[in-house]
């Protein structure tokens, strides 16, 4: 026979497909859903349309962006043109180092799609929920240094397969 717990916290079917879709991204799949509601309240579903600008290179890194549906095209510019650096779909998230204070926008990101629904989470609202909850933080930034483990993994990878294109050493500049 299973026991009740009668103080266990329930939760709405909104809060239950916000959870689902919040742990279907990398940065929050390691927290469970009593850590998950905490960023519920300031996640501001927006709707963008195709070729509109979410951020541009430079930019203040004041939210992160978690693209429920649709298309994002991440480019950075070179002189008068933009380079592709990559296309997602749902599921994603884009626009991380908003996890690092005073920050900015290191390449840009436009919507590629017709339209895309975008959840948007402002930065002062997670470092005031990292500030509260330090394990939500350190599972939160766990995720995030696997994700750009994969990702220096990745360009290391592409640099040795196209050995002499530039220089890596640029990437880390000099180390003391």
């Amino acid at each position: 026979m299973k026991i009740l717990n009668p103080f266990k916290k329930s939760y709405s079917n909104r809060e239950l497909v916000l959870f689902r879709f919040l742990k279907s991204i990398s940065l929050f799949e390691q927290l469970n859903f009593d850590q998950l509601a905490h960023f519920v309240p300031f996640m501001h579903l927006r709707v963008y349309k195709e070729n509109e600008v979410v951020f541009f290179r430079g930019d203040p890194s004041q939210a992160l962006y978690l693209l429920h549906k649709g298309e994002i095209s991440l480019s950075i510019d070179i002189k008068d043109r933009f380079e592709t650096i990559g296309n997602f779909e749902g599921g994603k998230s884009f626009g991380d180092n908003a996890l690092v204070h005073e920050s900015n926008r290191i390449y840009n990101a436009i919507v590629s799609s017709e339209k895309a629904q975008i959840y948007v989470i402002p930065q002062i609202n997670l470092f005031e929920i990292f500030d509260h909850y330090p394990k939500i933080k350190a599972k939160v930034f766990e995720s995030y240094v696997s994700q750009q483990n994969q990702f220096m993994s990745k360009l290391f990878s592409a640099y040795k397969s196209n050995f002499g294109f530039f220089d890596l050493g640029d990437a880390y500049g000099k180390i003391n």
